[in-house]
């Protein structure tokens, strides 16, 4: 293999390495699949899109069956997980995984893909998730969007990093400086296991070994100059500076954690915070006790996962 006589740069076990003549390896991650004209499965139609051609920004969109053509569906704008450097909107994970959200919910999903690190640090990928949002927003030529989409109901949301991103979003939002193109505002967001952390652990985080937790290796990788490294705001909502989350810019926030996730307590965490902050909206958290990090998308079969997709398609109305 290549791998065995090019040197060695840095690496992010078990995740990818990053070689000398700038080639990255990625160890995790599932393969690319292309669109379907309809899913044999869910009968969910997607295609994809170029939002920008530079940098290069895409989307997979997933169109469910139609009552007529007329009708209008709730728009969910998604971010994947991967650590902001694995996963593509692309992936059989999420193709799968999006064409159930999109049948049970009967809603328009827009999956981005934006740029990952190491090739693109952050903050490309917080660029890129506004960008898109923006297009989407403001596009009168995509005709899924402007013959079935729903503005007065529309939602953003995604997985680990992917919640991370829409965090950052909302924060856009109602800050009172930026606003969506057309006056759009969004109807609520979906956190599911959201990608925080800080310098401090918080909740029942293990003090030994907070330094070489996951999130902080992640962190430093994908961001090596962040300012402020892992209590800039980006990952760390409380840190000093850090815009007030009672200006995030929704009525109602889904947060979801996993009983066996390294992240729970953070979710737990910002949910609380959320509270105190002074926010005018709703807050839910749900807990899925005895699961692992993401289990809906790997094993969307079991009841759990069943569940929480339940629960997804009746915050998405």
């Amino acid at each position: 293999m290549a791998s065995s006589t090019k040197e060695i740069h840095r690496e992010l076990p078990p995740l990818l390495r990053v070689y000398k003549d700038g080639t990255v390896e990625r160890f995790l991650g599932s393969s690319y699949v292309p669109p379907s004209e309809q899913d044999p499965d869910t009968g969910v139609s997607s295609k994809d899109i170029v939002i920008s051609e530079n940098p290069l920004i895409s989307a997979r969109l997933f169109l469910p069956k139609l009552e007529n053509q007329h009708q209008k569906l709730p728009i969910l704008v998604y971010y994947h997980g991967g650590a902001f450097c694995l996963e593509s909107a692309f992936s059989f994970l999420h193709q799968r995984y999006l064409n159930i959200i999109a049948s049970h919910a009967k809603a328009l999903v827009v999956s981005i893909e934006y740029r990952l690190a190491p090739e693109h640090p952050l903050p490309a990928a917080y660029e890129d998730g506004w960008y898109a949002l923006n297009w989407i927003t403001s596009s009168k030529s995509e005709p899924w969007l402007m013959n079935h989409g729903d503005f007065n109901r529309f939602y953003i949301g995604g997985d680990t990093s992917g919640a991370n991103i829409a965090h950052y979003a909302l924060l856009r939002v109602g800050g009172g400086v930026d606003h969506l193109p057309n006056q759009v505002k969004i109807s609520g967001a979906l956190l599911a296991f959201p990608l925080f952390w800080s310098s401090k652990p918080v909740l029942n985080e293990p003090v030994k070994g907070h330094e070489q937790s996951s999130a902080m290796q992640v962190w430093r990788f994908v961001y090596p100059d962040a300012p402020g490294g892992i209590d800039n705001p980006l990952i760390n909502p409380l840190a000093p500076g850090a815009a007030s989350l009672k200006d995030l810019g929704c009525p109602k926030i889904l947060i979801f954690v996993a009983g066996k996730d390294e992240l729970r307590d953070r979710g737990v965490w910002y949910c609380d915070a959320v509270k105190k902050s002074g926010w005018n909206g709703d807050v839910e958290l749900i807990e899925v006790e005895g699961e692992e990090h993401c289990f809906q998308i790997y094993h969307p079969e079991t009841d759990n996962s069943k569940n929480m997709i339940s629960r997804i398609a009746s915050f998405l109305v």
